[in-house]
């Protein structure tokens, strides 16, 4: 694959320098007041009554004037050192969903990064995630589904079998139990079939609000919030939330967008955690929502600095899935024990 990063649609990470003018929250422009008194400059070098020609107004102060707004001290009001700027309930709404849809131009191809083809396997491969990364289940689920297709296998499946073929997602004894209980749930209550509705799918051993919001958002077509630990974290930086408990998060969030974004927000947030907006040093000089994000400055500033943070096809490397969307623009992952 090429090393080239994939260049972010719409507006891009490239704009984010020249963009700081525009930090957090409206900033009404600089008045021209220098400007203003050019007129009355040329006037003067125009006496009434003059013999000679008359002299022409030096271009001084307008050439002043057009500098008047000062990008330095733009930027400067950008750094974290400045508290952030409480926000009305209606400017919190409209800087939200402008964060949304700037997402939107940058991840149009955004997904579950999940390899998955019925609900069933998606709700088994979202209980296999916990403290893990979709890549490793990605590579373990393909022998797990040839020999368990169906709730009903998995149900019957011998334990320790069952364990070993789960080991390299991590915690597979737990993991392991979760899965033939929720397997068998399936057989017993609900004819084999995964079920459509949030409450129905929490009563099943292993899952949980976020696990059945992917599973009803991804595989039918249900809006929902998936509140993972990159969720969070975006959340509370750009000062959308402070809550840390998932489910009073997902409801604050929730209030703050039409129902039918839900299910693509979560995507879009996701992959900006994964990618560019990471937990321990973001890549806040390639990001292109930096002017929008109070928390500018926590990372790397410097461009060039912060595009070497970049992941998967941001920076040029293959991603989570071996079999992703066709209108992904990175590689595909490689399979468990490839060589590279």
């Amino acid at each position: 694959m090429s090393n080239t990063p994939v260049r972010a649609r719409g507006k891009g990470a490239e704009r984010v320098t020249a963009s700081r003018n525009s930090a957090v929250g409206e900033q009404a422009p600089a008045e021209p007041t220098k400007a203003a008194k050019a007129p009355k400059a040329a006037k003067s070098a125009t006496p009434a009554t003059s013999a000679g020609p008359a002299q022409p107004a030096k271009p001084v102060k307008a050439a002043k004037s057009a500098s008047a707004a000062k990008p330095v001290k733009a930027a400067k009001a950008a750094k974290p050192s400045k508290p952030f700027r409480p926000e009305s309930r209606t400017a919190l709404v409209r800087r939200a969903r402008r964060i949304n849809r700037e997402l939107a131009e940058v991840y149009p191809y955004a997904h579950p990064e999940l390899d998955f083809e019925n609900p069933f396997q998606l709700l088994v491969a979202t209980v296999l995630s916990a403290q893990t990364t979709d890549l490793r289940v990605n590579q373990t689920t393909p022998a797990l589904f040839a020999a368990y297709p169906t709730p009903e296998d998995m149900a019957a499946a011998d334990p320790e079998a069952l364990e070993q073929l789960i080991r390299p997602t991590g915690f597979f004894r737990a993991k392991a139990k979760s899965l033939l209980g929720l397997s068998a749930g399936l057989r017993d209550r609900f004819d084999g079939e995964v079920p459509g509705r949030l409450k129905d799918l929490v009563t099943l051993p292993g899952v949980g609000r976020k696990t059945a919001n992917v599973v009803l958002g991804n595989a039918f077509g249900v809006p929902g919030l998936t509140v993972d630990t990159h969720f969070g974290r975006l959340v509370r930086r750009w000062k959308w939330t402070d809550q840390e408990d998932p489910e009073k998060v997902e409801a604050e969030i929730a209030a703050l967008f039409p129902k039918s974004e839900w299910t693509m927000l979560s995507h879009r947030i996701i992959f900006h955690g994964r990618r560019v907006c990471h937990a321990r040093k973001p890549a806040c000089g390639a990001c292109p929502i930096a002017p929008l994000c109070p928390a500018y400055g926590e990372g790397e500033t410097d461009p060039d600095k912060a595009k070497k943070l970049l992941k998967y096809e941001m920076g040029g490397q293959p991603g989570q899935r071996l079999r992703p969307p066709a209108d992904y623009p990175g590689s595909p992952a490689a399979p468990l024990g490839a060589a590279g």
